[in-house]
């Protein structure tokens, strides 16, 4: 029988398979193109997963995952493909530790429970009509529709959005309407690229990384959110190559302050992989997006990995909507450091859907499950310290009587207790830029200390760039750079609570037949301990003064 190309494969193919590829090949005729067809989702392969919902009923993905996103469209790996796991019974982070500790150093990439794609399908090279009524890709002109506004959230696209994007190319994502419509979910320039390493900026003259950082952060008007896009090389070892092309990324995403939300002025933060595209591209980036999974957000934002041009872009949860951003990027020669902090973020996303990672905005937030499982791989991001422990003892009485409610005194303790690595963003971003610069620079001599994380990032680093993003242009007030200290923050908040810009939410309790039955207690946070000292120093006050009372009556 001859060995050369035989037509049984095709012949075996079911007719559900036959169907895909009928429409995969018509979707492309029209310019469209299945969200999984090509390209990446990070450093993972786009075909490596099919195009589902939180309802399939044969994904493997975990169900308290796919409960988040019943309404949602998502991207699960492919049977053969190796999952990020989870131990039963085990803190996430100790979890994360000790994973890290039995792997290989040659172990295949663990692939996430899912990735949260919002479209299936994908415009690309498109170009949007003045009006934004019609948009046009691979010759193909169709009528376009945003998909709806959320009635919760405040701002929308309107007539200097539709200027801002018909003046570039576009990726958009979203689906195709029987009638032809295209319906826009996710807006994406493709002109924010990344081909060649940009060119060089100096930090300021006392040399400290992180003063350097924050100067770029806020050195255009509103923290660059009505500036270019715009990128810089912070540091740079002799081997980095010009052309990024192909190269993988480690990278720390930091979210400005929003204009509108006197609950956003602190930003949002993130830990991004993928590799940088043939053409410069960065939209298929993976961004690890961690958010409050027990309340409903009011843009839908919900705690995923998902494409970098979804995270920024998605004309409801996309952050470019709402504030100007801010990028970390570590151009890696080898995809060993990013693939082992992808793998692990797989983990705790598991631990986190299913409960056993709450989030707490004071100490179990964007920023701090961020540096904790960087800290539990071995790289030690160094602590800033709390803001003041000192004021958070002090203030708890005080905070408890002005309003009348202990929930609100803990809440303020642990604000004050927690250490500003873990609580603010921008903190976060400047002391991962100065380590860094510290690992990179020491790597070679015989001072060097660092766990697993950090001695590959001090091996593999090649270079370190800086990006900006703007913030989108629509009926929202433009933002400004984050706040980066507790103190700042507070200058940024009406002195009069009846001022303050805040968006009620409902809640999203976690469903009792999705828990686990080896869920550990969560932890105690550093207020209980504040509420049993100072509940034991009242009774004892008001034991000695009923006593005083009683020997004076």
């Amino acid at each position: 029988m001859s060995r050369g190309i035989h037509p049984e494969p095709f012949v075996r193919l079911r007719p559900s398979a036959w169907r895909a590829a009928f429409v995969t090949i018509a979707l492309h005729a029209t310019g469209v193109v299945p969200a999984n067809a090509h390209g990446a989702f990070g450093l993972y392969p786009a075909t490596d997963f099919r195009i589902t919902t939180g309802r399939c009923s044969d994904c493997l993905t975990h169900p308290a995952a796919l409960w988040y996103f019943e309404r949602e469209a998502i991207a699960v790996p492919a049977a053969g493909h190796p999952r990020a796991g989870f131990t039963p019974g085990v803190r996430p982070f100790d979890d994360v530790h000790a994973w890290q500790a039995r792997r290989a150093s040659d172990a295949p990439l663990d692939y996430p429970p899912l990735v949260w794609l919002a479209g299936t399908s994908v415009l690309e090279h498109a170009t949007l009509a003045p009006d934004a009524r019609s948009i046009t890709a691979a010759g193909v002109t169709h009528p376009f529709a945003l998909i709806d506004k959320i009635p919760l959230n405040r701002s929308w696209f309107d007539a200097t959005s539709a200027a801002y994007f018909a003046a570039r190319t576009l990726s958009v994502r979203g689906e195709l309407r029987s009638d032809g419509t295209f319906v826009g979910r996710t807006l994406w320039p493709e002109d924010f690229r990344l081909r060649l390493l940009p060119p060089p900026r100096e930090g300021p003259s006392s040399g400290a990384p992180g003063a350097a950082l924050r100067e770029w952060m806020r050195g255009a008007p509103r923290g660059g959110a009505q500036s270019p896009f715009a990128a810089w090389t912070a540091w740079r070892s002799a081997r980095a190559p010009d052309d990024l092309a192909g190269r993988p990324v480690l990278a720390f995403m930091v979210n400005g302050a929003q204009g509108d939300d006197d609950e956003a002025h602190g930003g949002h933060f993130a830990i991004v992989t993928g590799r940088v595209g043939a053409d410069g591209a960065i939209g298929t980036w993976l961004v690890n997006n961690f958010y409050t999974l027990d309340a409903e957000s009011e843009k839908g934002i919900i705690a995923a990995p998902l494409p970098l041009d979804n995270y920024l872009g998605d004309l409801n949860s996309g952050q470019a909507w709402y504030r100007p951003s801010y990028m970390l990027v570590a151009v890696l020669n080898d995809e060993r450091a990013a693939a082992l902090v992808q793998s692990a973020l797989g983990r705790v996303y598991n631990q986190f859907y299913r409960h056993q990672l709450v989030y707490y905005h004071p100490t179990d937030n964007c920023a701090s499950i961020s540096v904790d499982t960087l800290r539990a791989l071995g790289w030690d991001v160094p602590a800033r310290g709390p803001t003041s422990r000192g004021l958070a003892w002090a203030g708890f009485p005080l905070v408890a009587a002005r309003e009348r409610s202990i929930a609100k005194a803990k809440l303020a303790f642990d604000y004050l207790h927690t250490d500003q690595t873990r609580l603010l963003p921008a903190a976060a971003l400047e002391e991962i830029f100065a380590s860094l610069r510290a690992l990179v620079t020491n790597a070679g001599s015989n001072a060097f200390a660092g766990g697993p994380l950090a001695q590959t990032l001090a091996q593999d680093v090649d270079a370190l760039l800086f990006m900006r993003f703007p913030q989108f242009p629509s009926s929202r007030a433009f933002g400004d750079a984050p706040a980066v200290s507790t103190w700042e923050y507070r200058t940024r908040v009406p002195s009069d609570p009846a001022l303050a810009q805040i968006v009620p939410v409902p809640p999203r309790p976690f469903p009792d037949r999705l828990r686990d039955a080896d869920l550990l207690p969560p932890p105690r946070h550093a207020s209980d301990v504040a509420t049993w000292t100072w509940s034991a120093v009242l009774a004892l006050i008001a034991a000695a003064a009923i006593a005083w009372w009683r020997r004076r009556a």
